[in-house]
């Protein structure tokens, strides 16, 4: 029997692939965007973090939908929701953990996500734009992961709703305008878990992803960095291919499975073992029902906020109001928007082939020295 025509694309005419290529372009995208996507050869260790930042937001939406199916979002039975889905919903523990482990491997993964391309000049041109995405995701996830720290009305929640939310009252003439209107009501009531549920489930993952698959595209137009920061469209070979990269599957799909594999490894021990994880994943007063007449006896933010929070306490107040660090707070963030044209240090690159052409240059003057002295 012929074997069905294939396509200019590589797709096949004949059976359920090539019946959905004829309609939308599945083989042509897998291609473009996996099978013939050129990757630079030299990825190592910090390149794991982009894949599985991918992999958390996953479960994060999973787990999430699972979660909101017995949440309620209510003053006066969000606690006891959540200490339902604990104890009487079937492995409802289980997606809980994996929900609040996961808020925080987010965080892990993403700081040092950032940190690699900080390290290798990942936000250099051309690729400016990848890390103007990369800073929005990061902003969402703060205000995600802050809305979905409400939510368990615990006592820790509450009061630090009640701290974070109060610290926009300290920027003058609309300070107090803007925290009546962020909590809907004069203080934080239900109507403040309402707006926080909404957001936290619907608006900011929308957004989120939205800006991930943003950022994707921004990289493959680009391509990626490499630890030598060379670029690797500059030296094709004749059928089009970089001479310094290998196609990403199968090479760095086989690569982050084994990232994946570490990661769970991690990931599921702590789950299982240590879900609370000394108190920095979920503090002990959270385990109590939010109480307006009873503060904890540290109000502190979960840990992926303690670099804000620091920045807070060391700057002194002013005319009675935290303004100054919160100013100093919102600039840490805003800066980060302009690190791709405040960074004028050398590439890696650059010095690398600068020192290969002095080599080059010493070696052959001194074959031209050993020619002289008849050697």
């Amino acid at each position: 029997m012929a074997a069905a025509p294939e396509s200019a694309d590589g797709s096949k005419g004949g059976g359920l692939i090539g019946w959905i290529d004829q309609r939308f372009p599945l083989t042509k995208m897998w291609k473009e965007q996996v099978a013939e996507y050129y990757a630079p050869k030299n990825f190592n260790f910090w390149y794991y973090f982009g894949s599985l930042a991918l992999l958390i937001l996953v479960n994060q939406l999973v787990t999430g939908i699972f979660l909101t199916m017995n949440y309620k979002p209510s003053s006066a039975e969000a606690f006891s929701s959540v200490e339902y889905i604990m104890r009487d919903v079937d492995w409802g523990w289980l997606i809980r953990y994996m929900h609040s482990t996961g808020a925080s491997a987010f965080f892990i993964v993403i700081y040092l996500h950032m940190f690699r391309a900080l390290l290798y000049g990942s936000h250099r041109k051309p690729r400016e734009l990848i890390w103007i995405f990369g800073c929005l995701i990061f902003l969402l996830l703060m205000a995600e992961g802050f809305m979905g720290y409400v939510l368990p009305w615990g006592n820790m929640s509450y009061w630090g709703a009640q701290v974070i939310v109060s610290l926009f009252g300290s920027l003058p003439y609309i300070g107090g305008a803007l925290v009546e209107w962020i909590r809907g009501d004069y203080y934080i009531a239900d109507a403040t878990l309402n707006r926080f549920f909404a957001l936290h489930v619907a608006a900011l993952p929308l957004a989120l992803v939205f800006l991930v698959i943003a950022h994707l595209m921004a990289l493959h137009e680009v391509g990626s960095n490499n630890p030598d920061g060379i670029e690797i469209h500059d030296h094709k070979d004749a059928k089009g291919h970089p001479l310094d990269g290998i196609p990403f599957h199968p090479y760095y799909t086989v690569k982050d499975l084994v990232g994946v594999a570490g990661f769970l490894l991690l990931f599921c021990g702590v789950i299982f073992f240590a879900p609370t994880f000394g108190g920095l994943f979920l503090e002990s007063p959270n385990f109590e029902p939010a109480n307006a007449l009873q503060t904890p006896p540290h109000i502190a933010p979960v840990w992926y906020f303690t670099p804000f929070y620091a920045m807070l306490r060391a700057v002194p107040s002013f005319a009675g109001t935290q303004v100054w660090g919160v100013l100093v707070m919102g600039a840490s963030i805003v800066v980060l928007f302009f690190v791709p044209w405040l960074d004028r240090s050398p590439l890696f690159a650059d010095a690398l082939v600068h020192e290969t052409r002095q080599r080059e240059a010493g070696a052959g003057k001194g074959h031209r020295t050993c020619l002289k002295a008849g050697y």
